[in-house]
């Protein structure tokens, strides 16, 4: 009866677990864990240490709420590996292994930044194949590849992505991918220690070069010099190189020779994603988590929270701890109450077609009846393509529903117009400006 007693919380925890995770994931991580000593600490048999850290890495909360908690909050179990019948204790997770080069940096992909969790749609839908091409063909197509966007887009989950493509198609090809400011810190070390030539060697011998942040090479001249003489390196021979900033390469403070290289394979820029998009998002994450998120409530958040993935992807783990620890489940009084500070202003509530007609008429001289025609005169169809990039930029409605507003056009149609005036703004500073001031008009 005292043994009962005891192992009481582990089949509680079980129990639990059971009704949390899906099938799949608990048949793989928690059905293979057995308690085999229950006296403080307890202790747990995993099969292996993989084992071990996916409970730590996912579940450390759910274990610390069943199970005696040290000073930290952490869980007090021991772990006894079957394999090698050795213990490890929790405070101490095994860190994850990593590929290691001769290189100083490491080389390490984010596990979750896959080709197969990027959910897609038409703001991401064009560089995504771009990326899916470069992973295929590397140094083959799209050479180099350059993504732009705004913070928590997905830049850095493509650039991943491509990566974990290539180690598993091309596992002969030597790869590497780092920070920008990773590179300049590199470059510093191997100047203090005078072993640039070491350093250079190594770059110029990769078949696969990812880069994130390029923007802070900005203002840097002479990390900006090494680095373009190792793409243009690279380039010559037929090298992937594939990079990544938050700007297109004609808006970065950097020399035209770098700017004209970056420019010479494929610019591509990723947008903010619309309203079907977030909600995707938000229940991809929330079936990542276990959370049950009916539909409405998605909907309800990403009504709220536009401006990126990351946003999303927090407002997610923030409602999943928040309904675990209060035993509730998500509806509209417990996101108000759990996420409201995360609710962006509600800007976009005061932006409308007929707002971004009038804004745009006024700006190019035409009528905004004309803009709703289907006039193919150049005076009036340009206008109309620049009010389409507009409403798509501005508001988190699905492309059928703004194409509709003009006049009855297709989504296909919108995007189309979307796509070139988003290339001509990477060159026509005129059109820049004619943008900006009509935004600025439709957002007063």
């Amino acid at each position: 009866m005292a043994l009962e007693t005891q192992e009481e919380p582990w089949s509680e925890f079980i129990s639990f677990m059971q009704n949390r995770c899906t099938r799949a994931e608990f048949e793989n991580w928690i059905a293979p864990v057995k308690c085999v000593q229950t006296s403080d600490p307890i202790t747990l048999e995993v099969p292996n240490v993989f084992v071990q850290q996916y409970l730590l890495d996912n579940y450390e909360e759910a274990l610390a709420s069943f199970f005696p908690k040290d000073a930290k909050g952490k869980p007090l179990i021991t772990f006894l590996i079957k394999e090698g019948e050795k213990r490890r204790e929790t405070p101490k997770p095994l860190p994850k292994p990593k590929k290691k080069s001769e290189f100083e940096h490491a080389l390490a992909f984010n596990l979750s930044y896959t080709f197969e969790n990027f959910i897609e749609g038409p703001s991401n839908q064009f560089i995504k194949s771009a990326a899916l091409g470069v992973a295929a063909r590397p140094g083959k197509s799209y050479n180099p590849l350059f993504i732009h966007g705004g913070v928590g887009l997905g830049k850095t989950h493509l650039l991943h992505g491509i990566g974990h493509y290539i180690q598993s198609h091309h596992k002969k090809l030597r790869i590497q991918c780092i920070t920008t400011e990773a590179f300049i810190n590199e470059l510093v070390f191997h100047l203090r220690n005078k072993s640039v030539d070491k350093m250079k060697r190594y770059f110029r011998n990769l078949d696969v070069l990812l880069v994130d942040d390029i923007q802070f090479l900005q203002n840097r001249l002479n990390f900006e010099e090494e680095f373009c003489n190792m793409f243009e390196a690279l380039i010559n021979q037929n090298k992937q190189i594939v990079i990544t900033s938050d700007k297109p390469p004609g808006q970065l403070q950097l020399s035209e020779r770098i700017i004209a290289r970056m420019e010479w394979g494929l610019v591509a820029h990723i947008g903010t994603p619309d309203l079907e998009t977030r909600v995707a998002i938000l229940q991809h994450k929330a079936e990542q988590t276990g959370l049950h998120l009916p539909s409405q409530i998605a909907f309800y958040i990403a009504e709220h929270i536009y401006n990126n993935v990351r946003q999303l992807e927090g407002a997610i783990n923030r409602l999943d701890a928040y309904c675990r620890l209060m035993h509730l489940t998500p509806s509209q009084e417990v996101v108000d109450s759990t996420l409201s500070e995360m609710f962006q202003a509600p800007v976009r509530s005061k932006i409308s077609v007929d707002r971004i007609l009038h804004s745009v008429a006024s700006m190019f001289n035409v009528r905004e009846s004309d803009l709703r025609g289907t006039s193919r005169a150049k005076d009036v169809a340009y206008p109309r393509q620049i009010a389409m990039y507009l409403a798509k930029e501005l508001l988190g409605e699905s492309l059928i529903k703004i194409a509709s507003s003009f006049g009855g056009k297709t989504h296909s149609t919108l995007l189309h117009a979307w796509k070139k005036i988003s290339q001509q703004l990477e060159s026509d500073e005129v059109l820049r400006r004619q943008i900006q001031m009509t935004r600025q008009n439709i957002e007063a």
